[in-house]
């Protein structure tokens, strides 16, 4: 109990310093921007590559990594129905709200809780495998297409415009042939920019380094760990910038049943489901207390961090890291009433 308490202290605290400097200005006008591309450029894939580098990746083969696979990928697609289907909102906010109601705080909060609530931050990683290897490529994949979709102009025809008025007649073979080379073009552009994301790129590196034969020396390792090691304060000073004018009614607000969809199902949805599939296939005590706690955490900073790099549900990954960190204590210390 003290150390959820102590964890989700640290991060407010940390979050207050960012409020606090942003509401006399002290970094500057464009400071929130700025920290936030700090951390998805270099930070976050310093602390990615340096953590799944020392992972052991057989995890994601046992019972455990199963109960997270399924149980977030079942959140994954009930906030993609939800979001884009019925409420048919637009790719890039329904992505972000996806992430927010199954992206965790697997990092600065997930291994402080792993290692002083469950005794071991191996608890984590499945968590965080996943995230990294299968939510975040997919996310960035959507997100960069629309970044990419959003920077080719459209053509206005003019009044005089012979050619837009009247286009000239093509063969439907060649209309096809045209059709096909552009989605190629698409395709590879999306693909090329995706793999250029220095998230993926951490995240592909961690998995490459984990997978040699040898030990990486320290000396190697070390300049990214330090890196790494500023990722979690920069995002939760971003996060802390981020609530400057909201009392007084200014900046932009999430949208009500946007923001309770994402809530219940990052705090309530998510853990019960775990919860059920864990005892299903036969988890019980430690093991099954660290996979619905490691569910049970609150939407990831990073959300936030993402939503601003791509200018793509800002207020809804803010009120939802919000939200459910609020929540998460309550929410902790009933999980761990209940199964401990």
């Amino acid at each position: 109990m003290v150390a959820v308490l102590t964890a989700l202290g640290t991060m407010a605290a940390i979050a207050l310093v960012g409020w606090l400097l942003a509401r006399w200005g002290a970094l500057g006008p464009h400071a929130e921007r700025v920290l936030a591309r700090a951390v998805f450029v270099i930070a976050a894939p310093s602390l990615l590559a340096v953590t799944i580098a020392g992972a052991d990746l057989g995890l994601l083969l046992s019972r455990t990594a199963l109960v997270v696979a399924v149980s977030t990928l079942a959140v994954v697609a009930i906030a993609v129905v939800v979001l884009r289907v019925v409420w048919r909102r637009p790719a890039g906010e329904a992505t972000i709200g996806t992430l927010a109601s199954s992206y965790v705080n697997a990092g600065n909060l997930g291994i402080p809780i792993a290692v002083y609530l469950l005794g071991d931050a191996v608890a984590v990683v499945p968590t965080l495998l996943l995230q990294l290897l299968v939510l975040a490529p997919v996310a960035f994949t959507i997100l960069d297409a629309q970044a990419e979709r959003g920077r080719t102009p459209a053509r206005d025809a003019g009044p005089g415009d012979v050619d837009a008025e009247k286009p000239p007649v093509a063969d439907a073979a060649d209309v096809a042939v045209g059709r096909g080379r552009a989605g190629v073009g698409r395709l590879r552009r999306v693909v090329g920019r995706t793999l250029r994301n220095p998230i993926i790129i951490g995240a592909l590196t961690g998995v490459a380094l984990a997978l040699l034969p040898w030990d990486v020396p320290a000396v190697v390792l070390e300049p990214f760990r330090l890196i790494g090691a500023a990722a979690a304060p920069l995002a939760l000073l971003t996060f802390g910038m981020s609530l400057v004018g909201l009392g007084r009614g200014r900046g932009e607000r999430s949208r009500p049943r946007e923001l309770a969809l994402v809530v219940t199902l990052r705090s309530l949805v998510h853990p019960a489901l775990a919860a059920l599939l864990g005892r299903a296939l036969g988890l019980d005590g430690g093991e099954l207390l660290a996979v619905v706690t490691m569910t049970a955490l609150p939407t990831a900073q990073n959300v936030l961090v993402y939503a601003i790099q791509y200018g793509r549900g800002r207020a809804l990954a803010r009120d939802a890291g919000l939200a459910t960190t609020l929540l998460a204590v309550p929410v902790m210390l009933a999980v761990a009433a209940l199964l401990a």
